[in-house]
């Protein structure tokens, strides 16, 4: 009687050690596998695009992006026919957005118009040549989503830059910026990637020891 007694109570010691091995194991392994998930607070920061946009306003009352640069934080600088500059702020930029993305469900935004048409009455204006931006991602996502498949806003998107060459030189900039945002990605994920692995070793090796 007691020979059984001694039997089960080993019996239950032992699975009761193995299901703690087993939890402590997982525990681990869940531990690592949220930190190689978890991404780095600093590394989001440059990875997030942002744009640094100069747009100027001519006698006439026409804006032309002359200047416009990959940047961690959006900011839109306009110079006026002066020549003076001020950086626009968030409250006048949205307010800017809405107004144009009330005239797009109208129908009689410059954005949506064929480009013969803008460009006969003369071109843009603020609004629209900022939604015609880099920036327009970031500071009208809901307005671009409608936009982003009008093959006119395409076409008078390039036609919002003082020059073909100021838009080449903008589109070569925030090329070479997402080239190598993504390798910075890609390497942070290489060393998540590792230290998650060493992390299971490391656990596996010290049960089994």
């Amino acid at each position: 009687m007691n020979k059984h007694i001694k039997k089960f109570s080993n019996a239950t010691i032992i699975g009761s050690m193995g299901v703690l091995v087993l939890a402590s194991m997982q525990g681990c392994g869940d531990s690592s596998e949220q930190q190689a998930q978890q991404p780095n607070n600093s590394q989001q920061s440059v990875v997030k695009e942002g744009a640094t946009v100069t747009i100027e306003e001519n006698p006439k009352g026409v804006y032309k992006i002359i200047d416009e640069v990959p940047s961690v934080n959006t900011r839109v600088i306009l110079r006026d026919a002066n020549g003076t500059e001020k950086i626009l702020s968030q409250a006048e930029i949205d307010k800017l957005v809405k107004e144009e993305e009330q005239r797009v469900e109208n129908g009689t935004s410059a954005l949506t118009k064929p480009p013969e048409e803008v460009r006969d009455s003369g071109g843009m204006g603020l609004a629209g040549t900022i939604m015609a931006s880099m920036a327009g991602a970031m500071v009208g996502s809901y307005l671009m989503n409608k936009l982003m498949n009008n093959q006119n806003y395409q076409q008078n998107r390039r036609m919002s830059y003082k020059s073909p060459t100021t838009y080449s030189r903008s589109q070569s900039s925030f090329a070479k910026a997402r080239a190598k945002n993504s390798a910075i990605k890609k390497s942070s994920t290489r060393r998540s990637g590792f230290g998650s692995r060493s992390s299971r070793s490391s656990s596996r090796s010290s049960f089994g020891g």
